[in-house]
């Protein structure tokens, strides 16, 4: 698939007695895209993006850019996570958006959940596994980072001052309580919006 300099000879067998010219090469190419019925496009979570959010009814129309911005930044990442794999593209993508939109218009989520909740093709527990495991991954990011500035900012006073293991316990541990920080600063609780704490049924 990467030699851009191929050519049919290269393809020939005479020894094993395989010969094939162009016409018996088009027969095959035929005969495998009639089989899978020409659908030759590969589907990505990126093909729905435009649709979700075709659904939303944003006050500010030109919104919408950093909204899917946002959701390819976040489907980016994902696909580095082997347990997105059980989930449909379609579903991905809806998640994406919706993280996207608690982000960055809090206040009109639960419009934006509820457009796609409606949408019959959603199947809505595989939407809430997603959005949670998808929530889950960007507080993952924001935690980390704060652990590589803290590292870079912070100073050494009293019994603070320690290293931090990133163990699976300690992480859940931190993540879920108010991080305090040397030079009087803290960091906030993260408040995870749970999808199903907005159900509009």
């Amino acid at each position: 698939m990467k030699n851009k300099h191929f050519s049919i000879s290269n393809s020939q067998e005479a020894e094993a007695g395989f010969i094939f010219d162009t016409q018996t090469i088009n027969r095959m190419e035929l005969l495998v895209l009639d089989a899978l019925n020409w659908r030759m496009r590969s589907i990505t979570p990126f093909s729905f993006v435009h649709f979700f959010v075709s659904l939303f009814e944003l006050k500010d129309p030109s919104s919408s850019q950093p909204l899917k911005d946002r959701a390819t930044e976040i489907i980016f990442k994902a696909q580095n996570e082997i347990k997105f794999l059980e989930f449909k593209p379609s579903i991905i993508a809806a998640s994406a958006l919706l993280v996207a939109s608690n982000e960055r218009f809090p206040l009109q989520f639960p419009c934006f959940k509820f457009s796609i909740y409606s949408c019959e093709f959603v199947n809505e527990e595989k939407l809430l596994e997603c959005f949670n495991a998808l929530q889950e991954m960007v507080e993952m990011e924001w935690y980390e980072s704060m652990l590589d500035t803290m590292s870079c900012t912070r100073t050494p006073l009293s019994v603070l001052d320690r290293h931090f293991t990133k163990s699976e316990s300690e992480t859940t541990s931190i993540i879920t309580s108010t991080t305090t920080i040397t030079n009087g600063s803290t960091v906030p609780e993260i408040k995870r919006r749970k999808l199903n704490g907005y159900s509009s049924k």
